[in-house]
């Protein structure tokens, strides 16, 4: 039997009028839809920001991804869920990977992906780009991401300022995304580069809870959301916005 097509879609950051055509038109035919969640729980955004352009009933499969850095931990689960999604390709299926953002960029799919590629060498996979959320939220929040002959850096605040202090005096433009967690360290970073008044607070992008922060010194150091991300934009003061 012929072995069927993964598709690795990016859904956007949450608005579900941001899907490209493409992802849409692949969505109305595939025959297994899935999609990552934490193991503590059975919930995907990702799967809600795409409902409306499912197949009607459609299998939905959640895969488990743990949230934590023990390697063994995560890839066992990569190759438990490796399996699963071989296992319908094998039947001769279509399948879809929901992400939001983009399957490339940050993504649980990138993980996937290699190790299916591992197990199963020969399964074609096919990637349809998402618009991620810090391009959506630079639009959102009407600044400019880089311009001209302007350096422009995306990182990871997922585990402190450490990767903000590396490349901070060597881009013009930085893009902190995963702030919540070490919002603090983060802020006091950025107060000691003096480029507070030079950053955005974006949370929940293109959700209806949206929320956009132009002047940190007026905000509290409390946690934000989950979804939230930061633009810094060196050259630009704060109030260059559109």
């Amino acid at each position: 039997m012929k072995i069927g097509t993964l598709h690795g879609i990016g859904v956007g950051p949450g608005d579900p009028e941001l899907l490209t055509l493409k992802a849409v038109k692949i969505l109305n035919r595939v025959d297994v839809v899935f999609a990552a969640s934490s193991t503590k729980n059975a919930h995907s955004l990702a799967v809600n920001i795409a409902s409306q352009y499912l197949k009607k009933d459609v299998p939905v499969k959640l895969l488990g991804f743990p949230m934590t850095l023990k390697k063994k931990q995560l890839v066992s689960a990569w190759e438990n869920n490796a399996q699963q999604v071989i296992d319908v390709l094998k039947k001769g299926l279509e399948a879809a990977f929901l992400t939001i953002g983009d399957p490339m960029t940050y993504s649980t799919f990138g993980y996937l992906m290699q190790t299916i590629k591992k197990m199963e060498p020969d399964i074609i996979i096919k990637i349809i780009p998402g618009i991620t959320s810090f391009q959506a939220g630079a639009a959102a929040a009407g600044k400019v991401l880089t311009e001209g002959e302007e350096s422009f850096t995306v990182i990871s605040g997922a585990l402190g300022a450490k990767n903000l202090k590396q490349v901070i005096n060597h881009s013009d433009n930085v893009v902190i995304l995963k702030v919540y967690k070490n919002y603090k360290e983060i802020m006091d970073t950025l107060e000691q580069f003096d480029l507070k008044k030079n950053a955005t607070l974006i949370s929940r992008c293109g959700l209806k809870d949206q929320e956009i922060i132009y002047d940190l010194k007026q905000r509290s150091d409390s946690v934000p959301p989950y979804f939230s991300l930061l633009l810094i934009n060196k050259n630009r003061p704060e109030e260059d916005h559109y």
